[in-house]
């Protein structure tokens, strides 16, 4: 839809099933308030949704600006069913900077909020103008407000990470009960939200009018942001995880010892130096010893044993490419981001000085990265 301060912003094709949700549910109201519109009351709700997630946006924006102040990459911007989503690709390294890149986005909320109601003093409550700057100003309210509640994966769960953190020193300590208690706030909201529209405290109050279609349609809106809740806690809990034991993951440590061949090297030969120099990899070179492409596991076991002999290593080479060169110095984040941006099966290595160290196979990298991820929490 754009590129705001270089991001993307995207529209999944959720929003689409709210926006007529809204359309529908916010037309019903304006029938209630302002019955002499007819059915142009859907083209005001229509509008009203859009100008809704417009505010959603500005409170994605928000998020963005502070994480690009912060030197922290952003992925794109998201907007989806019930909301949106800054994709922050790093870490903040303080618990400081994590609490403003959390509070950035309520505080924009709420700002929304008092600039819709002087815009509701200047104009008669009886109007479309009024009726619509009083649904953004209440909405905008409840975004704030639900965004602030203290778990994750909602901005206040942040806030809240964040202090833990600062307290403890520790970001996996402030990620684990912030999580859990996101976990507690979907229970809650999946017991609590119906209660509150049955006994009126949330509604137009009590039973009285009520249809049983309200009552399943307020389960159901419990019951999704429910499932929102408890799964982006669970999220931000394998994430962090993964993050945390992220420097594990080291090149040198996962590349196969590999030894050099020529390109006509009959398979067998080749197998057999690596085999006597305890390396599990054949990487082809010219004449003058430079690397120009890499053997392929997969295509090294589709050749029968009897066969090797009369195959060049050359027939199961890849040719090497700027991305296929990984220096041996690569760790962590930095590994996954090369890996990502330059797709292959298998990677050669390389030492600062240029020397051949070994080959890396994504499979390799694949099987640490489970294995990472399925450590005990610290």
């Amino acid at each position: 839809m754009g590129r705001p301060f270089g991001v993307p912003v995207y529209v999944s094709p959720s929003w689409f099933l709210v926006a007529a949700l809204i359309t529908w549910v916010f037309g019903d109201q304006l029938d209630r308030v302002l019955p002499d519109l007819g059915p142009v009351r859907y083209l005001v709700s229509l509008f009203f949704a859009v100008a809704f997630y417009a505010s959603v946006l500005v409170h994605e924006l928000a998020h963005t600006v502070a994480a690009l102040r912060f030197k922290l990459p952003v992925r794109r911007i998201q907007l989806q069913f019930f909301g949106g989503v800054s994709e922050i690709e790093k870490e903040s390294e303080t618990p400081g900077r994590e609490f403003v890149l959390a509070f950035v986005g309520p505080l924009l909320s709420l700002v929304l909020a008092g600039v819709f109601y002087l815009g509701m003093k200047t104009v008669d409550p009886a109007t479309v103008p009024g009726v619509l700057l009083a649904g953004l100003m209440i909405s905008n309210l409840l975004v704030a407000a639900f965004n602030l509640l203290p778990g994750l994966p909602l901005d206040g769960g942040r806030m809240l990470r964040a202090v833990i953190w600062g307290i403890t020193g520790k970001a996996m300590t402030g990620t684990v009960a912030a999580a859990w208690i996101g976990r507690a706030l979907a229970v809650a909201v999946l017991l609590g939200l119906p209660l509150l529209t049955h006994t009126g405290v949330v509604g137009t109050g009590g039973d009285i009018g009520r249809s049983g279609m309200d009552t399943v349609m307020d389960a159901l809106l419990a019951a999704i942001l429910a499932a929102i809740i408890w799964t982006g806690a669970g999220n931000s809990l394998r994430l962090a995880r993964l993050r945390e034991h992220l420097p594990a993951l080291r090149a040198r440590t996962l590349t196969r010892r590999a030894i050099p061949v020529e390109n006509a090297t009959p398979l067998s030969e080749a197998l057999r130096r690596a085999n006597e120099a305890g390396a599990r990899a054949l990487v082809v070179v010219d004449g003058n010893g430079d690397p120009t492409a890499v053997v392929r596991e997969s295509a090294i076991a589709s050749v029968p044993e009897h066969r090797r002999p009369w195959v060049a290593v050359s027939t199961l080479a890849q040719d090497l490419t700027d991305g296929m060169k990984v220096s041996a110095e690569l760790t962590g984040e930095e590994l996954l981001d090369h890996l990502r941006t330059h797709p292959a099966t298998e990677y050669l290595v390389l030492e600062p000085g240029g020397t051949i160290y070994g080959v890396l196979s994504t499979l390799d990298v694949e099987k640490a990265f489970v294995k990472a991820m399925a450590r005990p929490q610290s």
